[in-house]
């Protein structure tokens, strides 16, 4: 990608441009593009709109962002809101604001310290999350570690080794009055270790069932451990 021909675009009170391609892309006020953007930096701190695609090497959205598109380049950074309205495809996803994308996302490392809606698949290598998420589709990820903040939501989740534990609290007293629960419909993977969580199925290799969770079947290859707090209406040695 040659950047040396191309001009930088900086909307830094109310206003509007025609994408395009550009060097770096700061949007500071109120600003919309109102078409595909390529660029190699979107930095968007202010409340900005693009109607259209954005493709950057780099992104980071502090503000109030929405892309009316897919999101396609090496890296995306959300610490304010985000809304991607079809798919993210990023080499490293990073969420510390809030998250929603009406799509599916593909990358390499997802890590989410804040909230993220996801619509579809949710597909990477390294998948960590210490927050609240919603995924409407499969969560697929060679590890997956989560530590439960609130309520977490997947229909599916698959990998080779996933980690689902509690988030420990100062405020226990708070605990009857929050729900602080992974539901899913399927957990498969090899080594699968999970507490607080709900599940119709657990299939596996090593499967460890910790405290706090209630699952309709578990199926397992390898060895099996259950915690005297967990409900396990049935278990199948496969």
């Amino acid at each position: 990608m040659n950047t040396k021909q191309r001009a930088d675009l900086s909307i830094n009170g109310l206003g509007s441009s025609n994408g395009g391609q550009f060097n770096q892309v700061t949007l500071n006020g109120k600003g919309t593009v109102n078409s595909d953007l390529d660029c190699t930096d979107f930095e968007c701190n202010g409340s900005g709109t693009v109607n259209g695609n954005v493709a950057a090497t780099t992104a980071k959205i502090s503000g109030n962002g929405k892309i009316n598109g897919t999101f396609e380049g090496e890296t995306l950074s959300i610490d304010g809101t985000a809304k991607v309205k079809n798919d993210v495809i990023a080499k490293n996803l990073k969420v510390s604001g809030n998250a929603s994308i009406g799509g599916k996302i593909k990358s390499e490392e997802i890590k989410i310290k804040g909230r993220i809606s996801v619509g579809e698949d949710c597909e990477a290598e390294t998948f960590k999350a210490e927050s609240q998420f919603t995924i409407g589709g499969l969560l697929n990820a060679d590890l997956i570690d989560i530590t439960i903040f609130s309520e977490c939501k997947a229909k599916e989740i698959g990998g080779q080794t996933i980690l689902i534990k509690q988030k420990s609290s100062l405020l226990g007293f708070l605990k009857p009055f929050i729900q602080t629960q992974l539901e899913t419909e399927l957990i498969e993977g090899d080594k699968i270790e999970i507490e607080n969580t709900k599940a119709s199925v657990v299939r596996g290799n090593n499967v460890t069932i910790g405290p706090n969770c209630t699952i309709g079947i578990v199926e397992y290859s390898g060895e099996l451990s259950l915690d005297e707090k967990a409900v396990v209406k049935e278990v199948r040695k496969v």
